[in-house]
C-alpha cells in the first residue's frame, strides 16, 4: 500500500458545466465554509479494483479512535479530488470526527459503472468492486467502525449510491443520492454505460419489480437493508424528475415501507420534504424534492451535506 500527499493547490479544477451529467460550475463553486484541517492523501494497492478506480482519502487532525467512514462519490467530469474541495464533507469530518474516502473513475468522461452487469450484482467485476475495497482498507488501517460505513454521491455518484446498497447492504448502513436514479434503471447490455429512457424518467414500474432489482442483485443477503435519503429537483432535464418517485417506490419496498409518507413538511418554501418508516417505524426513505430546481441542486449552499451527514446520524 503506498499513500501519496496530494495537496491543495495541486487539486484545484475547472468545474465547468459538463457533458452528460455533471452539475454546474454555479453548484460546484458555492461556498464551501472552513478550510479542511488536513490534506488529501491518494492510496494505491488498497486491494481488489477491476476497473482501476482511484481512491482518494482525507482523515481528519483529529479523528475519533473507531471512525464512521463516509465514501463521497463524484459527477460525471469529476473526480475525487473535486469532491473534496468542492463539498463540506472534509471540514464536516473535521467536526464530527469521521473520516471520507472519495473515489475517482480515471475511464472517458469520469462517470462510474451503474449499467453493466457486472456492476449490478455482489462482488461483480466492475466500479462496485474498488469501492469496496476501498472501504475495507480504511476500516483495516484506520481501525474504522464497519458498522458505520455511509455512502453519497452527486449524479453519476448518486445513482453509484443506489447501485451499492443494491449490492453491498452488509458493508452500508444507510445513503444519501442526490439527483440520481433507481438501482437497475440505467442497466445497459451493449457496453455504453448510457441507458436514454432512465435517463428521461420513462422506465416506471411497480414497487415490487424495483424491489425484485434490488434482492437480485444479492440474493443470499437476508438482513437489514440500509435506509436511504433522496434529493431531487422538480426540474431537472439531465436526470428526469420521475426518477425520483421510481427511488422511493423502490427503496419503500426494499425495506417493506408504505408507499404513503408517514410525515410531510416544508424545511424551506420550495422544499417538500417526506419521510418514510417501515413497520417498526424506522425510517426507511428521506426524501427532498425541491421544486423548480434543475440538475444544478446547490448542495452546498443549501446545506445537503449537512443534512446527509445527520440522516447518517454522525454529531
Amino acid at each position: 500500500m503506498i499513500r501519496k500527499a496530494f495537496s491543495r493547490a495541486s487539486i484545484a479544477v475547472a468545474m465547468t458545466a459538463a457533458l452528460l451529467i455533471a452539475p454546474s460550475a454555479t453548484a460546484q463553486a458555492a461556498d464551501k465554509g472552513p478550510t479542511p484541517t488536513n490534506g488529501l492523501v491518494e492510496v494505491t494497492g488498497f486491494g481488489a479494483n477491476p476497473t482501476g478506480l482511484q481512491m482518494f482519502l482525507y482523515v481528519p487532525t483529529t479523528v475519533h479512535k473507531h471512525p464512521a467512514v463516509v465514501v463521497a462519490l463524484h459527477y460525471c467530469t469529476g473526480s475525487g479530488p473535486a469532491m473534496f474541495t468542492g463539498t463540506r464533507f472534509a471540514a464536516l469530518a473535521d467536526q464530527m470526527g469521521f473520516v471520507v474516502v472519495y473515489p475517482s473513475s480515471p475511464r472517458d468522461g469520469h462517470c462510474f459503472d451503474v449499467s453493466s452487469p457486472g456492476a449490478l450484482k455482489h462482488n461483480g467485476n466492475s466500479d462496485p468492486v474498488g469501492i469496496v475495497s476501498m472501504v475495507r482498507h480504511v476500516v483495516k488501517t484506520e481501525h474504522a467502525d464497519k458498522k458505520r460505513v455511509y455512502v453519497t454521491g452527486i449524479s453519476s455518484g448518486a445513482m453509484m449510491t443506489n447501485v451499492l446498497l443494491g449490492d453491498y447492504p452488509d458493508v452500508f448502513s444507510a445513503g444519501s443520492a442526490m439527483m440520481g436514479v433507481p438501482f437497475g434503471c440505467f442497466a445497459t447490455t451493449d457496453g455504453s454505460m448510457w441507458n436514454s429512457a432512465c435517463a428521461n424518467g420513462t422506465i416506471i414500474k411497480s414497487p415490487a419489480e424495483w424491489a425484485g432489482l434490488v434482492r437480485e442483485a444479492y440474493p443470499g443477503f437476508h438482513g437489514k437493508r440500509p435506509p436511504m435519503q433522496l434529493w431531487h429537483g422538480t426540474a431537472d432535464t439531465i436526470l428526469f424528475y420521475p426518477n425520483f418517485g421510481e427511488e422511493i417506490k423502490q427503496w419503500t419496498a426494499v425495506q417493506g415501507a408504505s408507499q404513503t409518507p408517514a410525515a410531510t413538511d416544508n424545511p424551506k418554501p420550495t422544499w417538500t420534504h417526506t419521510v418514510y418508516t417501515d413497520r417498526h417505524g424506522h425510517v426507511a426513505v428521506d426524501a427532498y424534492s425541491v421544486e423548480g430546481e434543475t440538475h444544478n441542486l446547490p448542495f452546498n449552499e443549501t446545506g445537503l451535506a449537512e443534512l446527509a451527514v445527520a440522516f447518517f446520524g454522525l454529531h
